[in-house]
């Protein structure tokens, strides 16, 4: 891998992207389909520092090509050195790494373009729409409010998925995964503008599948008039 990760590994470097590599210490199946490992940084920490939904590039190769994807960081130690990474699993390359994964595999890592920007003023009410792949930085980024009240949609998954949220403050409203999002969708449409209704300055933050993630994103946007510098939308998986 370190020979050439192709186009997109070039633009990174030109970017001035830093690499590190990884090392496997422990795993956990926390679920069926969700496993967590704990990893040694490398340096990565000292060097990048630590901040709400940090997240890093992983590369991993497919057919004999480089393939990367992003993962937030979980629990990120910098005096030791390590953090942990969740894989919301199903089928595709990176999934498959996870479950084979054990203490002492390395996996080389980047980092570009993981900064987060403060919401100002702050926000009093946040607003986050997501599923298994985006639960790890919905985690990041409730612990990075502090005690601000915040409303999750939260699409699919299993009730032991390791939410990290504290139910005097955030409201998680469950809504299962139907006609590719379409579902999760209606859901918000429905209830969004209520929720958002005496909020002095609400933050939207998206992460769905891309579709649903621009569906969501444009309707914030253009029906609730919410502000672009109020509304962080990443599409974090494509729907085949």
């Amino acid at each position: 891998m370190a020979q050439g990760r192709g186009w997109e590994g070039a633009v990174l470097k030109l970017m001035r992207a830093k690499d590190f590599i990884l090392t496997v210490t422990d795993t956990e199946d926390v679920t069926e389909d969700y496993r967590r490992l704990r990893l040694t940084d490398g340096g990565l920490l000292t060097a990048t520092g630590v901040h709400p939904t940090m997240w890093v590039r992983l590369w991993f190769e497919n057919a004999g090509k480089p393939h990367q994807r992003a993962y937030t960081l979980v629990d990120p130690d910098p005096e030791a050195g390590a953090f942990c990474l969740e894989f919301a699993l199903h089928d595709g390359v990176a999934s498959d790494w996870a479950r084979g994964a054990k203490p002492g595999d390395t996996i080389e890592a980047t980092v570009q373009g993981t900064g987060f920007e403060q919401p100002s003023p702050a926000p009093s009410h946040v607003v986050a729409i997501g599923d298994p792949a985006s639960l790890p930085a919905i985690n990041s980024l409730l612990t990075g409010i502090g005690s601000v009240p915040a409303t999750i949609w939260f699409e699919g998954g299993d009730d032991a998925l390791p939410f990290r949220t504290d139910p005097g403050r955030h409201d998680v409203r469950r809504v299962p995964r139907q006609d590719a999002g379409a579902h999760l969708v209606e859901r918000v449409k429905d209830e969004l503008r209520d929720v958002l209704t005496g909020a002095e300055h609400p933050y939207v933050w998206i992460a769905c599948d891309t579709r649903t993630t621009r569906a969501l994103s444009s309707y914030v946007r253009k029906e609730l008039g919410v502000p672009k510098d109020r509304l962080h939308a990443l599409g974090y998986w494509r729907a085949s």
